[in-house]
C-alpha cells in the first residue's frame, strides 16, 4: 500500500494527543476516587461504572479517527489488469494415460497445480474457463474472473477413457463465444473492438492423440473461422506407462499432433516433460497477456472502516450508558 498524501499523515498527532488526554483524565480520577478512605460512602456519590467499557469505547472511537486520517492520506495499491478484457479457456486432457507417473505423482496431479498456478499469474480481470476431456469433452467451469471457482473446477478433473481433443477445441471455442457475448452485452463498448484481434484464448494440454469425436483438422477449421488460435502443449515424456487390468502400457506423447493444431490455427506450441517445464509454460502464457499497472484507491476501505468503528462505539454508548459518547 502506498499513501499519495503522505502528509496529512500528521493529522494523526491529533488523534496521538486526544489517547494521551483521555489517560492522563482516567489517571486524574484513579487519583480522586482514593481520596476516599470510606468505600461505602464512594459508591454513594459515584454510580457504580464499568471501566472497561469505557475503554472500549475509547479505543473504538480512537481507531475511527485514525482510520479517516489514512483515508485522507490517499492509500492505494498497485494493480496489474489486462489492457483489453481478455478470456482464456484451458483444456486439459483427463484421458486415462494421463494417470502416468513419469511426471511425478503422476501427470494429471502436475497438471492441477501448473494449471491453479496459472488462474493466479493472469490479471485479475482475465476471465479463465475449464474445459476437461477424456472419452467426451466437458465445460467443468465458464470463463469467470471468479478464481476459487476456476480452481475448484480444476480440482474436480477426474480421469476417463478415450481422448477427444477436437470435441475439447470445439467446446473451448463455443464457450469463448459465449463469454464474448455476455461481455458485449453488458458493455457494449466491448463490440467495437478490431476484429483483426483474436476472439480469445484457447490452450489446450494433452499427452495423447484424438481417439473418439470429432477429427482435429475440423475441430481447427472451426476455431480459425472463430478468429480463435490454439496453444497447444505436448505434456510428458516417451517413457510414461499406465497399468490397465494388470496391463503395462505405453503412453508417449504425440508431439506432431499437438504442434499441427498450433501451426494451423496461428497458435503456439509447447512442450513440457517435467512439472517445473509445465510450471514455466503457462508462466509464459499467462505473461503474453498485455497489462497494464494501475493504482487502485483504497480510502473508501478505511472510510468504511471509520465509519463502522464510529457505528460500534455508539450503539455500545447506548446500550451500556444510554447515551452517545
Amino acid at each position: 500500500m502506498t499513501l499519495l498524501s503522505p502528509e496529512r499523515l500528521f493529522l494523526l498527532l491529533v488523534v496521538l494527543v486526544i489517547a494521551i488526554a483521555y489517560v492522563l483524565l482516567r489517571l486524574r480520577s484513579s487519583r480522586y476516587a482514593l481520596r476516599f478512605t470510606n468505600l461505602e460512602l464512594l459508591r454513594s456519590v459515584a454510580p457504580k461504572t464499568a471501566g472497561w467499557r469505557r475503554h472500549v469505547l475509547a479505543a473504538f472511537t480512537l481507531l475511527a479517527m485514525t482510520a479517516l486520517v489514512v483515508a485522507l492520506a490517499q492509500p492505494t495499491r498497485t494493480r496489474e489488469r489486462a489492457i483489453e478484457q481478455s478470456t482464456v479457456v484451458l483444456a486439459i486432457d483427463t484421458s486415462l494415460s494421463m494417470q502416468a507417473e513419469d511426471v511425478s505423482p503422476s501427470r494429471l496431479d502436475v497438471a492441477r497445480e501448473a494449471a491453479k498456478d496459472f488462474v493466479d499469474v493472469v490479471p485479475e480481470n482475465v476471465r479463465v474457463g475449464i474445459v476437461g476431456f477424456d472419452g467426451t469433452a466437458r465445460l467443468e467451469s465458464p470463463p469467470t474472473d471468479d478464481r476459487a471457482q476456476t480452481k475448484d473446477a480444476i480440482d474436480a478433473l477426474q480421469l476417463g477413457p478415450g481422448t477427444a481433443i477436437g470435441d475439447a477445441i470445439v467446446l473451448g471455442v463455443g464457450a469463448l463465444a459465449e463469454a464474448n457475448a455476455q461481455l458485449a452485452s453488458s458493455d457494449p463498448s466491448q463490440g467495437d473492438e478490431d476484429e483483426s484481434e483474436p476472439a480469445g484464448r484457447l490452450v489446450v494440454m494433452s499427452d495423447g492423440e484424438t481417439t473418439t469425436g470429432r477429427e482435429n483438422d475440423e475441430a481447427v477449421g472451426a476455431a480459425v473461422e472463430a478468429g480463435v488460435a490454439i496453444s497447444t502443449i505436448a505434456y510428458g515424456t516417451d517413457s510414461g506407462t499406465v497399468n490397465v487390468q494388470g496391463e503395462t502400457i505405453p503412453v508417449p506423447v504425440n508431439r506432431d499432433a499437438l504442434a499441427d493444431i498450433a501451426t494451423t490455427s496461428d497458435g503456439i506450441f509447447y512442450e513440457a516433460a517435467t512439472g517445473a517445464e509445465l510450471g514455466e509454460v503457462f508462466e509464459n502464457i499467462g505473461t503474453a497477456i498485455e497489462v497494464e499497472t494501475e493504482q487502485q484507491d483504497l480510502a473508501l476501505w478505511f472510510v468504511g472502516l471509520g465509519m463502522a468503528l464510529s457505528v460500534g462505539a455508539a450503539l455500545g454508548s447506548l446500550a451500556w450508558f444510554s447515551r452517545l459518547p
